[in-house]
């Protein structure tokens, strides 16, 4: 019991602090995770946590969030899956309530954005460093290399992300483990029509709303803009596009997962009430896959069918990181001082293998204050 207590307060306070200083979205919170939990800590293997994110890459959410709960599940069970979870949400929501209520007091949000010149390249080495370590396991066969190889390319030309982890998986079913057959993938939904039953009370239509996106949502926060502009600006007429836009901005300024997006909405529209309930709406569904599913993970090697589907994924969910590296790579890397901060940031973490990420972000900083 001391230790299983031990495991809370450590999960507790790694996630919090994650929460607090993980910047530049899903790719580079999961790599600095895999500093933290892999290499620094030793909690597991870096095949298991790679297990982890091929499976957090096949459900709808928010995939940084899901893998703090993957891996607060793994140590220290269903209680550490929610507090992980809990811990690394709470921190973004907290600084994008406080946006929120700066940007409906004064129309406008603070100019933070010239604090993010350096962080964004320092980001961008953290996530290749990930996916060099990541690829160096993934990579078990030529036939894992070509099925990476066609995903980098189809990502790049903005194929589906998870057609391509399904395709990928159901490709290597086939040609590793030498089992034909198909599938299909139906994602029912209703709840927006529920939701649409409601009277107009703005809390309660704002919680299905969120939900339903938190139940369907795959992809990036660019996909997520696409959900919210259909439901909230076009549908029911919130919101305007500009208020959107500045939400979005909101999110991917803050640490932490970007849906935080949905609090700063929330509260746009009905105060701290409607902060809260799209908030709990739009990360609520993810608890429950995450809950469902990792259990199962750890049997899925077992066998080798369901094992060459994960090992098939596993190296699509590399590309896409890769995809995701080169893509913020060409919008961020444009002088050479943010050249330099990259690879000053690459080279710290491949010669110190057991540097904090934190400490590559807040260089990244500093250095890109400096020039």
């Amino acid at each position: 019991m001391q230790i299983h207590t031990r495991n809370l307060k450590e999960v507790c306070t790694l996630f919090f602090r994650l929460g607090i200083t993980s910047f530049g979205g899903p790719a580079a919170h999961i790599a600095i995770m895999e500093k933290e939990l892999v290499h620094k800590r030793e909690w597991m293997t870096r095949e298991h946590f790679l297990d982890l994110i091929g499976a957090t890459n096949l459900i709808p959410g928010p995939n940084s969030t899901e893998m703090a709960m993957h891996c607060g599940y793994s140590r220290a069970g269903a209680i550490g899956l929610w507090l992980a979870g809990f811990c690394f949400i709470f921190p973004a929501v907290v600084i994008t309530t406080i946006l929120a209520w700066f940007y409906k007091q004064y129309g406008t949000l603070p100019a933070i954005e010239p604090f993010f010149f350096g962080v964004k390249p320092a980001v961008i080495a953290i996530i290749l460093d990930a996916v060099f370590k990541f690829g160096k396991k993934a990579l078990k066969s030529w036939q894992l290399g070509i099925l990476g190889s066609i995903t980098l390319v189809a990502a790049l030309f903005n194929v589906s992300d998870i057609l391509l982890l399904l395709a990928a998986g159901f490709a290597g079913m086939i040609w590793l483990a030498g089992i034909k057959g198909d599938t299909k993938n139906i994602f029912p939904f209703t709840l927006l029509q529920v939701g649409n039953l409601l009277p107009s009370y703005y809390p309660a239509k704002l919680f299905f709303v969120f939900l339903k996106i938190g139940c369907i949502l795959f992809g990036s926060g660019y996909v997520l803009f696409a959900y919210l502009d259909g439901d909230l600006v076009q549908h029911l007429h919130w919101l305007s596009r500009r208020q959107l836009m500045d939400a979005v901005a909101a999110g991917q300024f803050t640490p932490g997962p970007v849906l935080s997006t949905a609090t700063f909405i929330g509260y746009q529209i009905s105060g701290m009430k409607g902060a809260l309930v799209s908030t709990i709406g739009i990360f609520l569904p993810s608890f429950f896959f995450v809950w469902l599913l990792t259990p199962f993970i750890p049997r899925l090697r077992k066998s080798n069918l369901t094992s060459a589907f994960l090992d098939s994924v596993n190296v699509a969910s590399v590309a896409l990181m890769l995809a995701v590296t080169l893509q913020m790579g060409y919008s961020t890397l444009v002088n050479w001082k943010t050249w330099l901060i990259a690879i000053a940031g690459f080279a710290c973490l491949w010669q110190f293998k057991k540097v904090n990420a934190v400490w590559i972000i807040l260089g990244g900083a500093v250095a890109g204050y400096l020039l």
